[in-house]
């Protein structure tokens, strides 16, 4: 599918009204994306991601903000878990700790970005520090210098970001920013459920009620932030959340053409290496398998 209906154009004026919450394609087999579509792309995706681990030029880091209850950690769960775990980490960014209110707020998502050849999962991200931050005013709180806090502070927050994102694009490490954009009625049915089912008792937060009481000044912030933030280089995808296997498939299909666009392969082995697998093959069609399997059996008896 074309994703690019979903991709905020740079310099776009959003408002997240005007954005579905739930699958807008007509005609679309959900079976047949669940049950076919799926397994083949997670299936790609794994491939790509061997090869970019062995290739060891790019990195990637997959960025998720949404709403409370909108489906992160299933979506992590169920797009990113047939990777290779050795290649794939996930970090949660939560209330900052004391040591890191003592440093910028790019600090300690500098110390999780990925390697090369590695992709970086970040449920929630740095740009807390531009919509929680702001709409509860921790800003004052954070230790910045009272002189620092400007009334233009978020515009230069929003231009430091770009900054940083771009670098880290130009030197090789590619961003996905995926906003799951949930409906008030879908959040409150999944909030509810949190509630009501005991296996998801665990996932219940009065924090994520308290939170709710500010959703449309959430909607306004989110809407100023993407449009601020999406760029030609690190653009965001505002993918509708309320069904979540369309949720899963969007945003497995953005990972599959990031991954495609880099085309990573791997890397040719040097003409010596060549040689003595050549030597190797060689060899191994001289061996008798009878031999070879005995040789084995007394190794397992030893």
């Amino acid at each position: 599918m074309n994703t690019s209906r979903y991709r905020v154009k740079e310099g776009e004026k959003i408002d997240l009204a005007k954005f579905p919450t739930g699958c807008d394609v007509e005609q679309l087999d959900k079976k047949k994306v669940k049950n076919e579509e799926m397994p083949k792309m997670l299936a790609e995706m794994n491939d790509w991601q061997e090869k970019l681990c062995a290739d060891n030029h790019y990195g990637i880091v997959v960025v998720l903000q949404a709403m409370d209850a909108a489906g992160k950690d299933g979506t992590v769960k169920h797009v990113f878990t047939s990777m290779n775990p050795a290649g794939v980490h996930v970090h949660s960014f939560k209330q900052p700790s004391v040591e890191e209110k003592d440093h910028d707020y790019l600090w300690r998502v500098n110390k999780a970005l990925p390697g090369r050849g590695e992709i970086a999962i970040f449920n929630r991200s740095h740009y807390e520090d531009v919509i929680v931050t702001q709409i509860h005013d921790i800003i004052k709180s954070e230790g910045m210098p009272k002189k620092l806090i400007s009334h233009d502070i978020w515009d230069q927050r929003y231009r430091q970001i770009c900054d940083w994102e771009r670098y880290l694009t130009e030197n090789g490490f590619l961003f996905i920013k995926i906003f799951l954009h949930v409906s008030k009625d879908e959040q409150k049915k999944r909030l509810i459920d949190r509630i009501v089912t005991k296996q998801k008792n665990w996932k219940f937060s009065m924090a994520d009620i308290n939170e709710r009481k500010y959703w449309d000044r959430y909607q306004k912030i989110y809407g100023e932030v993407l449009g601020a933030t999406s760029t030609k280089y690190a653009p965001w995808y505002i993918v509708p959340a309320d069904d979540k296997w369309y949720t899963r498939y969007v945003v497995a299909q953005i990972v599959l053409d990031t991954l495609r666009y880099i085309k990573p392969s791997f890397p040719k082995l040097a003409p010596e290496v060549e040689e003595q697998l050549k030597q190797f093959r060689a060899l191994l069609k001289e061996v008798d398998l009878d031999d070879l399997k005995t040789i084995e059996q007394a190794i397992d008896k030893k």
